[in-house]
């Protein structure tokens, strides 16, 4: 099924916006550094074609990748939860999910991800960190309980910051069970699956 021509307008609206405003702003916590448009389909694809139920997102930002995960959570019939810290990124998040008619299939979580996702119970079927690529490794960590039996762990940046996200690539790379392979689309996917 394809998507909705107002979604499709939607994300064209928010990748503009996105690569302006992210041109103009010196703070790098105050950028959105959204998906590439070919990395947020591959996304898409994979969690379709997994019929993913659960998915866990950490990092919303502005919502971008968010609305990618939870249209494709819609044709799934499943749900995503995606933790942001900053109030403001929240916000902005809540408001494009909503205007996109998503915002009912995610639960948007403030504050803290390493703290958030200590409480989650799981179990997921998929997880996307996009991220503080350095708490990712300890995340993945505690996430490993709380992982479907043919989880997908999805990770952006893996060649855009290869030095930043090497302990989760090796922590990956570690998993019993788990296969691993970067794709080189947008800044580097990191995807692994168990099974």
């Amino acid at each position: 099924m394809s998507m909705a021509h107002d979604l499709q307008s939607i994300f064209a609206e928010l990748e503009t916006f996105g690569q302006a405003h992210d041109a103009a702003e010196p703070e790098h916590a105050h950028k959105f550094l959204n998906l590439e448009r070919d990395t947020a389909r591959l996304l898409d694809i994979l969690l379709r074609a997994v019929h993913a139920q659960s998915v866990l997102e950490i990092g919303t930002s502005n919502g971008y990748s968010t609305l990618w995960i939870a249209e494709a959570m819609r044709c799934t019939g499943g749900r995503v939860v995606s933790i942001e810290r900053s109030p403001e990124k929240h916000a902005m998040a809540r408001a494009n999910l909503t205007r996109a008619g998503l915002v009912e299939l995610v639960d948007l979580r403030r504050g803290d991800a390493t703290e958030i996702i200590a409480a989650l119970p799981g179990p997921f079927d998929a997880v996307f960190f996009d991220a503080d690529r350095v708490s990712a490794p300890r995340q993945l960590e505690m996430l490993m309980p709380k992982l479907a039996g043919r989880a997908l762990l999805l990770a952006d940046n893996t060649l855009s910051h290869p030095e930043e996200i090497r302990a989760y690539l090796d922590a990956v790379n570690a998993l019993p069970d788990f296969r691993h392979i970067v794709v080189p689309i947008g800044k580097g996917l990191s995807v692994a699956q168990r099974g």
